[in-house]
């Protein structure tokens, strides 16, 4: 008998993978979480239902979310990483020897505690000494700070359950008053392509460039997403993304990666016509 995951991109289109085995159901205070291991993607997690990271193309998000901001300012040294439960993010945080401290908010420790177990291509590097887990509420963990912050990265789920406040006025208002005066916000922007993510889209761009100097929004290539077709916003006080990159910089550090480069870092600001014709009419 064939076993396959299915996922609802919308009322009309599904996705699914063959899959080897279903290692893990169980289900937190917040969410149903599955492990399985397949031959095409790997091992790969679910929360309620939808995919979150596979082994075969987790660095395409990861290198994306972390390496964009990092090379636009790689003096950055005190980093906040809201959600990033599979610990991806904070594993390419680690390759920075300039960065001193990586505090990672994640409510659901259970979704921790079961990637490390089955998913050690992302979460190896959560004993790294610089790194602290708080495991609680990431809106109500940033209320009330001041210049806290040089980067915070908000490597959520999509707005529904435990991700909806991550996508609140209020709380991109704690952002910005928790980060310093060069400080930078990239947040998981949804993506363009299907009305309900586009929606949501929309609405996180319209809060987040009322806030800042510099409001961008740049794109990645995700097979697993839904459309695959994926967004970050960009966000600062201070540094454009393109003006003020230091790429030459970034460069010398040597990093190898499998998908960001400064190539790819300028052109992914480049946005198709029907994106940048939603984006301008918020």
């Amino acid at each position: 008998m064939e076993l396959w995951y299915t996922e609802e991109h919308t009322d009309n289109v599904r996705f699914s993978i063959k899959v080897k085995e279903h290692l893990y159901h169980g289900e937190s205070e917040f969410q149903k979480i599955d492990f399985f291991d397949s031959q095409e993607f790997g091992k790969f997690f679910t929360l309620d239902g939808l995919m979150m990271v596979n082994e075969k193309d987790e660095f395409v998000y990861h290198d994306m979310i972390v390496h964009v901001p990092m090379a636009t300012n790689p003096d950055i040294k005190n980093v906040l990483v809201i959600g990033g439960g599979d610990g991806g993010t904070v594993r390419e945080l680690t390759r920075y020897p300039n960065v001193e401290k990586i505090d990672m908010v994640e409510i659901d420790e259970k979704v921790v505690r079961l990637s490390e177990e089955y998913l050690p291509i992302t979460a190896s590097k959560l004993n790294d000494p610089r790194v602290s887990l708080y495991f609680e509420d990431g809106v109500a963990f940033v209320d009330g700070l001041e210049s806290a912050y040089d980067l915070i990265i908000v490597d959520s789920t999509d707005p529904i359950g435990p991700g909806e406040g991550l996508f609140s006025k209020a709380f991109y208002d704690n952002c910005y008053r928790a980060l310093t005066e060069d400080g930078i916000l990239v947040n998981q922007h949804e993506s363009p392509y299907y009305e309900r993510d586009a929606r949501e889209m929309k609405r996180a761009h319209s809060k987040i460039k009322k806030l800042f100097n510099v409001s961008k929004v740049y794109q990645f290539h995700m097979p697993t997403y839904p459309s695959g077709h994926w967004l970050f916003g960009f966000a600062s006080k201070k540094y454009d993304p393109l003006k003020d990159a230091k790429l030459d910089e970034w460069n010398k550090l040597g990093l190898k990666t499998k998908y960001y480069n400064t190539e790819i870092h300028k052109g992914s600001f480049a946005l198709p016509s029907f994106v940048r014709d939603m984006l301008e009419e918020v």
